[in-house]
């Protein structure tokens, strides 16, 4: 016999804690379905330290603005509650309860006023549409329209979820190679600035005769002390400037532009933002959104500007009678693997699903890329660090013998 810790709301929305005993999970959810409480959170209570009920994703932090992992904690509570059987309202009520985060709770309590007031749960999301957007916000009136809200949105949770993975994914893989490349900085600047300078004395007479390379050490090691300061603020000051460039429309364009050039990494970029169009193209359409508005607001989900705005020509096309596929096609950003799966859907009536297959399989392509180029990258930033400090060492070697060989 198993202890499980739960948080559940009544039918009149109130929020209670609790535990029970039962043999596993689904004995447990029974026993608290029976006493007409819906179950948000349901933990096996561990044993050793006392176990704490984990609160919900959208209250862990007490402050800060409401970001992606708020908006998915808020998207699965309220399909569970939904699904459950509890009505909006009350629904919304248990979530503010629930909230520990201000700007949260200040969310829920607007979504929720406008919902009693008898605006339906798109409309009320569109006052925030900055941190919904349009393919959530058109995904909740889709589920509106058809009647099935609890059920698309476990389809939004599942959408989010994937594509918080692939995009954790790609973050988590650049994190240990900006690491190395760090301590590379970190290691050089160190040694120049004040490992060789603790030799500059003891080869201050020996002027031309030190080897090129033990000169060319000497006298960086030189520069680092004297403007090292002045080096390091100006580096600073170009990095942020260079960095507030990157950010604007302008520089955003160049670099996304150029990124595309670089190769295998040009690649990777284009099958992660095409992986991110596909699902969300295929999740609008499985959900009965028409396909010139899945299309456009699918369009939106690219983040690479240069591929956004190829993608943004296929709806005028379409309106003009063209197919998808056609029209996909002459952006010339889609490999024959994806035409072919598009031309497939289309003609069998299976667009959605050829989409969210296509994304699966971009999905595994990107994450195989990340890891090859990981496996050639990291030993080529440690091969560059350990020579560039060999470089160093090397050359103070090589003064230090050329000392013992005029002594001779």
């Amino acid at each position: 016999m198993a202890e499980f810790a739960y948080r559940a709301a009544d039918t009149a929305g109130k929020l209670h804690e609790g535990k029970v005993d039962a043999v596993n999970r689904e004995l447990a959810l029974r026993q608290l379905r029976e006493r007409r409480l819906t179950p948000i959170r349901l933990e096996e209570v561990v044993a050793g330290p006392a176990h704490v009920l984990p609160t919900s994703a959208a209250g862990r932090r007490s402050g800060g603005r409401v970001n992606r992992s708020d908006v998915l904690a808020l998207s699965t509570e309220l399909a569970i509650m939904l699904h459950a059987g509890l009505a909006l309202d009350r629904a919304l009520r248990v979530l503010i309860d629930m909230s520990h985060k201000p700007a949260m709770s200040k969310l829920l309590e607007d979504i929720l006023e406008n919902v009693k007031g008898g605006a339906p749960l798109s409309r009320a999301l569109s006052n925030h549409h900055a941190l919904f957007g349009d393919f959530y916000i058109n995904m909740v009136r889709s589920g509106e329209a058809s009647g099935k809200l609890a059920d698309v949105l476990a389809r939004l949770v599942e959408h989010l979820e994937r594509m918080r993975a692939l995009r954790d994914s790609v973050i988590s893989a650049t994190l240990y190679p900006i690491f190395l490349l760090v301590v590379a900085v970190i290691s050089v600047v160190a040694m120049l600035g004040f490992v060789v300078p603790q030799f500059e004395a003891l080869f201050n007479d020996m002027g031309d005769a030190l080897p090129l390379p033990t000169r060319i050490v000497l006298d960086a090691g030189t520069f680092f002390k004297h403007y090292g300061l002045v080096l390091g603020v100006a580096v600073f000051a170009v990095g942020w400037l260079l960095l507030r460039w990157l950010r604007s429309p302008a520089g955003r364009r160049w670099w996304q532009t150029r990124i595309l050039r670089v190769p295998l990494l040009g690649s990777l970029v284009l099958k992660y933002d095409i992986t991110r169009f596909a699902r969300s193209f295929g999740t609008l359409l499985d959900n009965g959104v028409p396909i010139l508005s899945a299309l456009g607001i699918a369009t939106e989900t690219v983040g690479n500007i240069r591929l956004r705005d190829a993608l943004t020509g296929i709806v005028p096309k379409m309106k003009g009678g063209g197919k998808v596929v056609d029209a996909l096609r002459a952006t010339g950003l889609f490999q024959p693997i994806a035409i072919n799966l598009i031309r497939v859907g289309e003609e069998t009536g299976r667009l959605d699903s050829m989409m969210l297959e296509l994304a699966r399989i971009f999905d595994r392509d990107v994450e195989n890329g990340i890891k090859r180029g990981l496996t050639i990258l990291e030993p080529l930033l440690i091969l560059v660090l350990g020579g560039l400090i060999a470089a160093i060492i090397v050359s103070i070697l090589a003064g230090i013998l050329s000392i013992n060989d005029l002594a001779v």
